[in-house]
């Protein structure tokens, strides 16, 4: 494609030759001829001069020496989109591979495609231009919208519904049992029944080796647009709002509701029966004891406001001084309180 036809594709500008052809697209480090590459900020551009990218996505007062570009608010989203039309996905043909198992009361829509080794058990739905790759396993009375990619090893657990143009990579878990358990007359655990379902929404992508639990009664929903990482874990009645965001290694308790474009990084964790806020930011390693409000920022475990998260981690950094000044001063009123002084007795 031309650099001119892919700017009128995504409504932008090229300055420079817009006859430029574009065959690929790669790192300003390794891009040769034909490749289109991406600077998001003057700190990107200084590698500019050493490229032999095609062309590259770049803002507006970017300098790049002749480089022809297409000159973009947002270099990030507009490669991205580039990648998509230079380099379109493929998809395996319709049909169900000889070797698949559909149950005879099962549905799958003639333009979808089931791959080797699959299973589609009683009662599926499965929707028009959607893909099971191979070893996918679709539980009885499970639904699967239309243009959806369920990559290999997904596992649909019993009565879960899935929207339209979600996407699960390898090793998804959607609808298994939630961990509950009950002690009984003579403290043995014994199981708590989890006789609800799973709800995944339109445009969900979830990640690779991520579980999402039935619910122990009602359902446990991902909403609309969320996007969740590699091995995060979601328990049983939690609810994922619309465009919220989960880092990979990240764990819900059960009952837990994260809400519209909040954004959890990775290996957070919540305890249970919580609510973050919407457009909260949950930070990195965090630990949730509390409700996190709408808009919030926490950090730490346990988790704190990040003004004061700071203010903590600064005078953690001084502890050191500080004990070695309360030393000296012990010594010079001939005290003994500190841990180490009073070893031994």
């Amino acid at each position: 494609m031309r650099l001119r036809e892919l700017a009128e594709k995504l409504g932008r500008e090229v300055r420079g030759d817009g006859d430029v052809t574009l065959s690929g697209v790669a790192p300003l480090e390794t891009a040769g001829p034909g490749d289109l590459s991406f600077v998001r900020s003057l700190a990107w551009s200084k590698k500019l001069g050493q490229t032999r990218a095609a062309a590259v996505v770049a803002p507006a007062l970017i300098e790049t020496g002749g480089l022809p570009v297409l000159v973009s608010p947002n270099p990030g989203l507009d490669f991205a989109r580039s990648v998509a039309l230079l380099l379109p996905a493929t998809r395996p043909a319709a049909g169900v591979h000889p070797s698949a198992f559909v149950a005879s009361d099962a549905s799958v829509d003639p333009s979808a495609s089931v791959g080797p080794l699959c299973s589609v058990g009683d009662g599926v739905r499965i929707g028009a231009r959607s893909v099971l790759h191979a070893g996918v396993h679709v539980y009885p009375g499970a639904r699967v919208g239309d243009d959806c990619t369920l990559h290999s090893g997904s596992v649909i657990g019993e009565g879960t519904e899935i929207g339209d143009r979600v996407s699960l990579q390898p090793g998804v878990v959607l609808g298994g049992d939630g961990f509950g358990y009950a002690f009984d007359e003579q403290g043995r655990l014994e199981k708590v029944p989890q006789v609800g379902r799973v709800v995944v929404e339109d445009d969900v992508e979830i990640g690779a080796g991520t579980t999402v639990d039935r619910a122990t009664l009602g359902e446990t929903r991902i909403r609309a647009g969320a996007k969740i990482d590699n091995l995060v874990m979601i328990a049983h009645n939690c609810d994922v709002g619309e465009s919220a965001v989960i880092i990979a290694q990240a764990g819900l308790a059960g009952s837990t509701t994260v809400g519209r474009r909040a954004i959890l990084m990775a290996q957070s964790g919540a305890a249970g029966h919580l609510a973050v806020g919407d457009g909260a930011f949950v930070s990195a390693r965090a630990g949730l004891h509390k409700d996190v409000a709408p808009g919030a920022r926490v950090f730490g475990a346990p988790a704190m406001e990040e003004r004061r998260w700071h203010r903590v981690i600064a005078a953690m950094a001084r502890l050191p001084e500080a004990l070695r000044r309360l030393r000296a001063v012990e010594k010079k009123l001939g005290i003994r309180t500190t841990p180490e002084a009073n070893e031994g007795r």
